[in-house]
């Protein structure tokens, strides 16, 4: 209720202002087209790391230290983080040029065809080398998708939105895509819990994916109920799309934009990946709790992120992102550290810790805030793409395998990455508040009536 009344203040609602209300259910549609989809892609994106000792297993040549097989599986895991600036650069341009609605069908379809290909593949006792390659080219798929479905969705919303609620737009949208992580580690979670390790390892590790594949159709239709961006429309109707290359003119006119949101992105890629996607398996091999357990307290950290997300984004909207991620920043190094210190202790501290931990990640909803706002509408996809795909691409692709290694030599090396992560964002936010000009509206988007009215 109270997300409705905020939307429904700042958009001026209340007693005298209800013409106002059609508008502000236009948008909460829009924010849940835009949702349903993106929780599906999320949800196919972690499934497969949620699964990791079992994929370890069953693509690689057998008799490998475990560590080597984690390290492997991590590998192909990456390989989805090393495409998605391909998908970024594509289909964000493809988003700037003509529309940001129509990237956003073509990126759910090709995740769907990525999960019916893992659901059916092969596993290397029946194929050989040849599983783990097609295993990657089903991963690469995934991340060109995702690529271009992120920054979409974040552009997307954030345009139809007035400013005094693009924060709490980038919040809905954020914990939507946190569900789908909390989705995919309740699959994976039920999957391990109702069938036997050697029916998992059998045929039950592809009921995941046969469920993401199941949904893809449904997500593809909701997508054409999409509106396109008011900011677009004007733009295109004007005649004044960028005359140019978008990512030639981002490169040239927006570098420090660029370089600021690529900080950003490493902030939140680590945040994601190493609290919500590689604990799971940290949990397992490190601290020895059992698959249900790991992927239960996995779960109830994603809950709380999608919690985080929505308080952090309401926060972003009333004392801006720079405070907010230096407030964050804070909470996160406390409650990460306490974490990966105590959670070994019992389950139930586990679950505590790992509740405190994930509400603390809400913070990253300051980072979709900030880079719509520093790039131009003309360019405002292509920008967002290229610098959060290309740094997702670095810091998601190297995170997973590096700490895996270190893991070996100093089980608390996830907790100290954690803490110079929140030492990031305190400095980013710090940089933030005192350059505060980069957060004013654009040309484009007062022109429009977006922002800046």
């Amino acid at each position: 209720m109270g997300v409705v009344q905020h939307m429904v203040s700042a958009a001026g609602g209340g007693r005298g202002h209800l013409p106002c209300m059609p508008k502000m259910y236009s948008n909460l549609r829009t924010i849940m087209l835009v949702s349903i989809g993106g929780s599906l892609v999320f949800y196919d994106f972690v499934v497969l790391a949620y699964l990791t000792p079992v994929i370890g297993k069953l693509f690689f040549p057998p008799g490998v230290a475990n560590w080597l097989a984690m390290v492997q599986t991590f590998g192909i895991f990456a390989a989805g983080y090393l495409f998605r600036p391909l998908g970024g650069i594509v289909l964000g341009h493809f988003g700037d040029l003509f529309g940001r609605k129509r990237l956003f069908a073509f990126s759910i379809l090709l995740m769907s065809i990525s999960m019916v290909g893992i659901a059916v593949l092969p596993t290397y006792a029946y194929i050989g080398v040849a599983a783990p390659l097609l295993l990657i080219g089903m991963r690469i798929l995934q991340g060109i998708a995702i690529g271009g479905e992120v920054p979409g969705a974040w552009t997307l919303v954030a345009e139809q939105m007035p400013r005094n609620q693009v924060g709490l737009a980038c919040g809905l949208v954020s914990s939507a895509l946190a569900s789908g992580m909390l989705l995919g580690a309740a699959v994976v979670a039920i999957v391990n819990s109702t069938f036997q390790p050697s029916e998992v390892e059998a045929f039950a590790w592809r009921i995941p994916f046969v469920i993401g594949a199941l949904f893809g159709l449904p997500a593809i239709y909701a997508r054409w109920w999409l509106k396109e961006t008011p900011v677009f429309t004007g733009l295109s109707e004007r005649r004044t799309l960028v005359p140019e290359l978008p990512l030639k003119a981002i490169l040239r006119d927006h570098l420090k934009a660029i370089v600021l949101s690529m900080l950003l992105t490493w902030a939140l890629s680590a945040t994601i990946l190493v609290t919500g996607l590689m604990t799971a398996t940290l949990l397992q091999t490190v601290y020895g709790f059992s698959a249900q357990h790991a992927l239960l307290a996995t779960s109830i950290g994603a809950m709380a992120l999608v919690i985080g997300n929505v308080l952090f984004g309401a926060i972003i909207d009333r004392i801006g992102p720079g405070l907010s991620l230096m407030a964050g920043s804070l909470f996160f190094a406390l409650a990460s550290f306490a974490f990966y210190s105590l959670a070994g202790l019992s389950v139930t501290t586990l679950y505590l810790l790992y509740f405190a931990m994930g509400l603390a990640v809400g913070l990253v909803t300051a980072v979709p805030y900030v880079m719509v706002m520093v790039f131009p509408a003309r360019v405002r996809v292509t920008g967002i793409s290229f610098s959060y795909n290309i740094a997702y691409a670095v810091f998601g692709g190297l995170t997973p395998a590096v700490l895996a290694w270190l893991v070996e030599f100093d089980p608390m090396a996830p907790a100290y990455y954690m803490l110079f992560i929140a030492a990031l964002a305190f400095a980013l936010g710090a940089f933030i508040r005192l350059d505060r000009e980069m957060l004013e509206p654009h040309s484009d988007d007062v022109e429009m009536g977006t922002w800046g009215k």
